[in-house]
């Protein structure tokens, strides 16, 4: 009965695609925990205090049934002044949040466009939806603008959706926000942005890369709790009339017990340190820029943000140079496909406020080291 099981997991390990659970340690390289939040004195003492307040620590129910809290409303309204919208949904994550949008707010009859690069719950959200999909080259727009061309000369009759990270997860490149923008309103289109690697890190008091779009009839985003906020769960914001849809039209919303009310006041703090401690980028933005150079010293390609890809190829080369940084007292971590193109495994080393500037140049020192090794 298992044999099915332990022949796909064999599979794997002869590709060096076999993965377990390791506990961390070392300094903090591999994390999402941007602005170092995640042990954030103000949002403890702001959990603390809602916990003795009597604030209860599960939802215990749906929103639609007793787990709507007075903490799930405060933060969404806050939410939505924060980024400028009209409207934000507290979901439980960014996956959930992903494949919620996109299974239900685009229709039979419309075509969803994704960035080839895109989230893996983009893909897995819009493949479970109703509408056409189809991927595009990575960042190009004007394979999006040929994908939505092509598929109206077909008789698309529908709305079409452009689905794009604004600063990718695995690359740590930036989407072409203003072209992109360009096509929807070109194409009476919706532009889907997720801004998980980006909410509290870039623009004006942190409020992402799209803080300029929000707000707009044609405009949804994703902002995840959980990287830069230092917290959990994930905040859609849009108009009015679809998040209203999404309440009454969203399964993955309807039918799941609601976020914890402690996340949503954890998140809720989180927006007023991002707004009101903007030290905190401006630390984070000295290491991307030191990095940078260190990469630049080492002749490999620099992303200028603070998700740093070391493209090595090789799978079992990608995992030993990170298992030899790691028992150098280095946590990076190795990111093999399908996680990312096959052929391109690498080291993701992710800048946070969890290390000083002594760190990253130690690392790279080490980086450079093990990388001459391993040629």
């Amino acid at each position: 009965m298992l044999d099915r099981y332990e022949t796909s997991l064999r599979g794997l390990a002869r590709k060096d695609r076999l993965r377990s659970l390791s506990a961390r340690s070392g300094a903090d390289f591999a994390s999402n925990d941007y602005l170092g939040l995640a042990r954030s004195k103000r949002m403890a003492d702001a959990v603390t205090a809602a916990l003795a307040a009597g604030t209860p620590v599960g939802a215990s129910g749906s929103r639609l049934l007793r787990g709507n809290d007075p903490e799930h409303e405060a933060l969404e309204a806050k939410a939505a002044k924060f980024f400028g919208t009209e409207r934000a949904l507290f979901f439980g994550g960014g996956y959930v949040a992903n494949f919620a949008v996109l299974t239900t707010l685009p229709q039979k009859g419309d075509l969803v466009v994704l960035d080839e690069l895109i989230h893996a719950s983009a893909h897995e959200g819009a493949r479970a939806g109703r509408a056409e999909v189809t991927a595009a080259a990575h960042n190009d727009a004007t394979a999006m603008d040929d994908a939505i061309r092509t598929w109206r000369a077909r008789g698309g009759v529908g709305n079409a959706w452009i689905v794009v990270e604004s600063l990718y997860s695995m690359d740590g490149d930036r989407a072409p926000l203003r072209d992109l923008i360009a096509i929807a309103d070109r194409h009476d289109a919706f532009l889907f942005i997720d801004e998980a690697h980006a909410t509290g890190v870039y623009g004006p008091d942190g409020r992402g890369l799209a803080h300029d779009l929000e707000g707009r009839d044609n405009v949804v985003a994703l902002h995840t709790c959980g990287k830069a906020l230092g917290a959990s769960g994930a905040l859609v914001t849009a108009p009015h009339v679809l998040c209203d849809y999404l309440v009454n039209r969203c399964r993955p919303f309807i039918y799941a017990t609601a976020p914890s009310p402690l996340m949503a006041v954890a998140a809720a703090t989180a927006l007023d340190i991002v707004a009101d401690e903007p030290e905190r980028r401006d630390r984070l933005a000295r290491l991307v820029a030191l990095a940078g150079k260190r990469v630049d010293d080492l002749g490999l390609p620099t992303s200028g943000s603070q998700i740093l890809p070391v493209v090595v190829g090789d799978n079992a080369r990608a995992m030993a140079l990170a298992e030899a940084l790691q028992s150098r007292g280095f946590d990076v971590r190795g990111i093999r496909p399908p996680t990312v193109p096959e052929g391109t495994a690498r080291l993701r080393i992710s800048l946070t406020l969890n290390v000083g500037e002594a760190d990253v140049s130690a690392l790279f020192d080490a980086l450079a080291e093990e990388w001459e090794r391993s040629q």
